[in-house]
């Protein structure tokens, strides 16, 4: 099959809803004329997208929003018009290569600027095909839409990673071009409010000026940038500090997953002064954003009805006060303007009470298991009317390399159920859970895989059978010698040859972060062997051999060589310390002889340093020394230190 015919086939991302091949023949000339139909000069960064693509490929390009009739000379053209009565659906858009040119039709603006991005890939495959000696295009009818309205990604900048201001901006083109149309970042203290500095001062936040420039940056490629503010539970960064104790559910502490330390977690909803502080943050953060969504968190509010609400849960129920307090913020949503979002793993513990629910919220159905129930708890929503969407996860995060297969499942799992439920959006999570150790490439297969499944239904086998190691070489990592993707598809899934538990982590991180919620004992009894991971360890030796020396063509490659070394050698350290744990045959440390627990100090050590290195390049300075205090935390172990 030629390349281009290919390509529609199989390396697009995503691919196409229709394709049509015809007998046609389009013979590529040696200048091409780009006009606009609708003569708007405010869509000429479409134009300008396909005269870089077409230049790159060495075919010179004139762009122009003037009528045919209206002089010059050019030997074929590429149409650009809006054609709303001829499309599907919204944001869809028709591509046709004909004897006489290219014509590319869209519903609306958005529809316009995806069929530019599917035709500027295909450039860039005939590209290669040129080099060859072809000429020609095939022809071809492409009528293609999306099965999601919304198709996001959310990025986690509280625990404890927020990018540079470039970093986002290269993300977002990346994105874009994926077809993906919403942003949102997750935050929790990381947004500079205004006379809550204790809060944020360490944290390098976000400003108002820079979400304003990101926000316009977003909305120049079609991408919605959508505020997100938790306002609920995983306020803990809030509530330690004196100024702010006395609004929390618990002021005294309480144990929670995200802090080896008791600490106060949730708002008290009984006491009027939380709604208080988050109208006064709203009323900060929203002005800065276009978006008419807010998501407002929500989630995991596990102390509820534990401490100053519990005289009140005693008598209505923890769900019900709840849900209370979720009526009470949709209010205060309603009136900045903006429709609520907020994540539904609480308000399906109870599903008898999701008519309560507002009618004109959206509930954000998570879950970050290739098993998670996605189907049945999106039919609850739909039975009742509920608008929701789908919001799997890249499974990068308590992993550094990911876990592909997981990932894969996940994001395929919540395509089919989403679409099937009529759900509006599907959002692609990025978490950082315990100090987001996992550098941005290994996020990369989630947000390039999801963003397909966001655009295209696909099932299990389908996601499955796909060549993401191909897809990644030639979209992500630009690398024509096919090394890159192999590395960083194997290395994800190398974890699950040690046999240990794998449910929201992988082993490996459970093995050298969490080594005293995970003791060998424990590790052993789901799964965990000595010679699953010796197998582990070879795996990754064998992908790290495999990538030594090697250079991509990205701007940015030897970062990506060095996250992806970072991450094999700190994943082979946790094989390692996880053999030393079970070859001394006790849950403690200082069981292992002590020669060995001074050699994985030390690379703990330098597995720091590594971290740094790279954290520096991609992220703002605040947050990597609360990042690198879990693996400080180990070190010390190790060495018989106080970790305190």
């Amino acid at each position: 099959m030629p390349l281009l015919k290919q390509s529609m086939e199989t390396i697009l991302c995503p691919l196409p809803q229709q394709i049509e091949w015809t007998e046609e023949r389009w013979e590529v000339p040696a200048s091409l004329r780009v006009y606009l139909a609708d003569a708007a000069w405010d869509k000429m960064p479409l134009l300008g997208r396909l005269v870089d693509a077409w230049q790159k490929a060495g075919v010179p390009v004139t762009p122009s929003a003037y009528s045919k009739k209206q002089g010059g000379r050019w030997e074929a053209e590429i149409v650009l018009s809006l054609a709303p009565e001829r499309m599907v659906r919204a944001q869809g858009y028709r591509l046709s290569v004909e004897k006489g040119g290219i014509t590319i039709a869209g519903a609306d603006e958005a529809g316009l600027f995806y069929g530019v991005c599917t035709l500027c890939q295909w450039i860039d495959l005939w590209a290669i095909e040129r080099e060859n000696g072809a000429t020609a295009w095939p022809g071809v009818i492409v009528t293609d839409w999306p099965t999601f309205r919304d198709r996001g990604v959310m990025l986690d900048i509280s625990r404890d990673k927020v990018p540079t201001m470039d970093t986002l901006f290269a993300l977002v083109d990346q994105l874009a071009t994926w077809k993906i149309n919403q942003i949102q970042l997750y935050m929790e203290h990381t947004f500079a409010y205004e006379g809550h500095e204790d809060v944020w001062e360490h944290a390098d936040p976000m400003t108002g000026a820079q979400i304003l420039e990101l926000d316009a940056y977003c909305r120049e490629r079609h991408v919605e940038l959508v505020p997100n503010q938790n306002s609920f539970g995983h306020m803990h960064r809030w509530l330690i500090h004196e100024k702010y104790n006395h609004l929390a559910e618990c002021p005294e502490g309480v144990d929670h997953p995200f802090s080896p330390n008791r600490e106060p977690y949730s708002l008290c909803p009984t006491d009027p002064e939380s709604l208080a502080l988050l109208d006064d943050l709203y009323q900060q953060l929203l002005p800065h954003f276009r978006s008419s969504l807010f998501n407002v968190g929500l989630d995991e509010t596990f102390d509820i009805g534990l401490g100053r609400s519990k005289e009140l849960a005693d008598d209505i129920g923890s769900n019900a006060i709840y849900i209370q307090f979720l009526q009470a913020i949709h209010k205060k949503v309603k009136h900045y303007g903006k429709t609520i979002q907020f994540w539904a793993d609480i308000v399906l513990q109870q599903p008898e009470k999701l008519a309560e629910l507002p009618d004109d919220g959206i509930a954000m159905i998570w879950g970050y298991e290739d098993s998670h129930p996605f189907e049945e708890q999106c039919q609850l929503f739909a039975r009742l009317g509920l608008a929701h969407y789908v919001c799997p996860g890249t499974s990068s995060w308590n992993s550094w390399a990911g876990r592909t297969t997981n990932t894969l499942g996940n994001l395929s799992n919540a395509s089919v159920s989403g679409s099937d439920s009529g759900a509006l959006g599907f959002l692609i999570t990025d978490w950082g859970d315990f100090g987001h150790m996992q550098p941005l490439p290994s996020s990369y297969l989630g947000f390039l895989a999801g963003a397909c499944m966001a655009w295209k239904k696909t099932d299990q086998d389908s996601a499955m059978s796909r060549d993401w190691i191909g897809l990644l070489n030639h979209h992500v990592f630009q690398d024509t010698a096919e090394v890159a993707g192999e590395v960083a598809y194997h290395l994800g899934d190398a974890y699950k040859l040690s046999g240990g538990p794998t449910f929201n982590a992988s082993p490996l991180f459970r093995i050298l972060v969490l080594h005293e919620k995970w003791p060998p004992s424990k590790l052993v009894e789901k799964g965990l062997t000595e010679d699953g991971l010796d197998q582990a360890l070879s795996s990754i030796q064998q992908a790290r051999d495999t990538l030594q020396g090697h250079k991509m063509q990205r701007s940015d490659a030897s970062l990506v060589h060095d996250e992806f070394l970072w991450c094999a050698d700190v994943m082979a350290l946790a094989c390692r310390f996880g053999l030393a744990r079970l070859s001394s045959g006790s849950d403690d440390l200082m069981a292992i002889p002590e020669e060995d627990r001074q050699s994985l100090a030390d690379g703990i050590e330098e597995i720091v340093g590594r971290h740094e290195q790279n954290w520096l390049q991609r992220n703002r300075p605040g947050g990597f020394q609360d990042s690198a205090q879990h693996l400080r935390a180990t070190r010390k172990a190790l060495l018989g230190e106080d970790a305190s």
